[in-house]
């Protein structure tokens, strides 16, 4: 007779199947994670977007600038909407080397907090009262961002924040003792958790796996296609950029690189 193969695993096998299977748990939980944070996001903060985003369409209509901030990750918000395929020309991002991560981690993270330092960095732009501001910080409870945010609204310019407002259950490190949230024209609730990660193990000490930048993304990209659809309504023609790796887009491009690199010294 043939003998058949067994269907049962040894030890070692069983042990690796296990940790396949709660690796495969951990990728669904967290895909189901970003999944409700965003419908809790479109739910909440609808009324809200659209109201930023017939600001952004109002000061594109103006010749105003669409001005981008953040400090740490948070600075890729601005990074992702600036000369962006499908995305707005007159966009301004505010990047602050200083600031971000890849001249010391650590030292960016205290420069956050020092007073008076987010007044020096927007001083060295000219935002104006044709223009809007965007303020990306989870915590809103640092310096530099409100002071950011207070400089910009000394200036006339309309202020957006993108933040979460379960951190205003801690104490602000602003010396007004207030957060970003309370600085802003205009605040989006991000919903983001206190500490950002939202994933747990029982073999894990601490939580792990943020959704802080993905829905900060998704947050402002939303506001970009709808400025975009009320620019269109309006009877104008939105000033998009296509991807430089389509055919034929070079003078496209080129027409919004012109008309916008004066203002914007990060075009040229």
């Amino acid at each position: 007779m043939k003998q058949h193969k067994s269907n049962q695993h040894g030890p070692k096998e069983r042990q690796v199947l296990r940790h396949r299977e709660g690796t495969a748990l951990m990728i669904k939980e967290y895909f189901n994670h970003i999944h409700t944070g965003l419908e809790t996001i479109l739910k909440e903060e609808a009324e809200k977007i659209k109201e930023a985003a017939q600001t952004i369409a109002q000061t594109v209509a103006n010749k105003g600038l669409i001005y981008v901030f953040g400090c740490g990750h948070s600075h890729m918000i601005a990074e992702e909407i600036f000369y962006r395929a499908g995305g707005l020309a007159p966009v301004n991002p505010i990047f602050t080397e200083s600031l971000m991560l890849h001249e010391g981690a650590v030292r960016s993270s205290t420069l956050e907090k020092m007073a008076g330092y987010g007044e020096h960095v927007l001083n060295e732009h000219r935002l104006s009262s044709a223009d809007i501001l965007i303020v990306v910080s989870t915590s809103g409870r640092n310096p530099v961002p409100i002071d950011v945010a207070i400089t910009a609204q000394k200036a006339g310019c309309f202020v957006v924040a993108l933040t979460s407002f379960h951190y205003t259950k801690l104490q602000s490190r602003h010396q007004s003792g207030k957060h970003l949230s309370d600085y802003a024209d205009l605040a989006i609730n991000n919903h983001v958790v206190l500490g950002d990660a939202v994933m747990e193990h029982e073999r894990v000490t601490v939580p792990f796996a943020p959704v802080s930048t993905i829905y900060n993304m998704v947050l402002i990209n939303s506001i970009v296609a709808q400025a975009i659809a009320y620019i269109a309504e309006n009877g104008d023609q939105p000033p998009i950029f296509l991807s430089g790796n389509l055919d034929h887009s070079e003078e496209h491009n080129l027409q919004l690189i012109t008309a916008y690199k004066d203002k914007i010294p990060l075009l040229k």
